[in-house]
């Protein structure tokens, strides 16, 4: 077990500190992510998705364009940034001015421009800057906080690379190079995130949850992103819509291990976790 460790970010010039675990509520501007229901694909419907997440409990809301399931369809640059500048603006001018949006991409030009013009806080990358060499260099320019996750290969190419040593010292060992590489850039903010689903194989995923509370010795706010993922409904022989119960057992275990950021599809059941892992440990 490990406690939750406060954290602090540079949010557009605002230091912001936070004392529990944050809820990261995803909203996907596609038409194939793996989980039908977070997908949102008019202003209306994205509005009415975000004030949900935030009514249930979310703290922060995760816009992706781009999905990044095995074997999803190519998106070009101009189209992620289309569906990007339609899911922000949409939240900004018809939700909250005030939320903290992050931005899920892998693209450096799509990042500049996700902060520099539509507004977006945080930058998260799935690729750890390694499908654009672009990446770090701009969000070091942003001057925003900076989601590094690990992963190998890309998307349609990760499930084949999952030869590890030992998968929790590897990834540790992976994220540690590019947490040298980031600070050099002088980007300051960075949290970490061990890529659940991403180049892992099932029990190397349960491997990795089991030993999460290591990946605290590199210093960073972990981000847990497994809601609803294959990593669950594989193993419970389901679909992602009957998850919901594996993802909460798995958030728990994450949250006791002191994960700093839950990344859920469901708000409401993540924030009464949290409610309830925290009444615990502090009774």
């Amino acid at each position: 077990m490990h406690r939750f460790v406060p954290f602090s970010l540079n949010l557009r010039g605002r230091l912001v500190e936070f004392s529990r675990p944050q809820i990261m509520g995803i909203l996907n501007v596609t038409p194939d992510s793996f989980y039908s229901v977070s997908r949102k694909y008019d202003a209306d419907s994205i509005a009415r998705h975000a004030r949900k997440l935030l009514d249930q409990g979310a703290d922060m809301i995760d816009i992706g364009g781009y999905s990044s399931r095995p074997g999803a369809d190519e998106v070009s640059e101009e189209e992620e940034l289309s569906r990007l500048e339609m899911g922000i603006r949409t939240i900004r001018e018809k939700v909250s001015k005030d939320i903290i949006l992050s931005i899920d991409t892998f693209r450096a030009n799509v990042a500049r421009r996700a902060v520099a013009e539509f507004g977006a806080d945080i930058v998260n990358d799935i690729s750890g800057g390694d499908m654009d060499s672009g990446m770090m260099p701009a969000v070091a320019e942003l001057g925003v906080p900076y989601v590094m996750m690990h992963m190998r290969g890309t998307p349609a190419t990760m499930q084949s690379m999952t030869d590890y040593n030992d998968v929790t010292a590897d990834v540790m060992s992976e994220l540690a190079s590019k947490l040298s590489l980031a600070n050099d850039l002088g980007i300051n903010d960075i949290i970490v995130d061990p890529g659940f689903g991403f180049a892992k194989d099932l029990p190397q995923n349960y491997q990795l949850m089991k030993n999460l509370d290591l990946l605290h010795t590199l210093g960073r706010p972990i981000l847990v992103g497994i809601s609803r993922k294959s990593m669950i409904y594989k193993a419970l022989g389901c679909q992602p819509e009957e998850a919901l119960t594996g993802t909460t057992a798995l958030n728990t275990i994450a949250l006791l291990q002191g994960a700093s950021i839950l990344r859920v599809h469901d708000a409401k059941e993540a924030s009464d976790t949290l409610k309830i892992v925290t009444q615990t440990l502090n009774s």
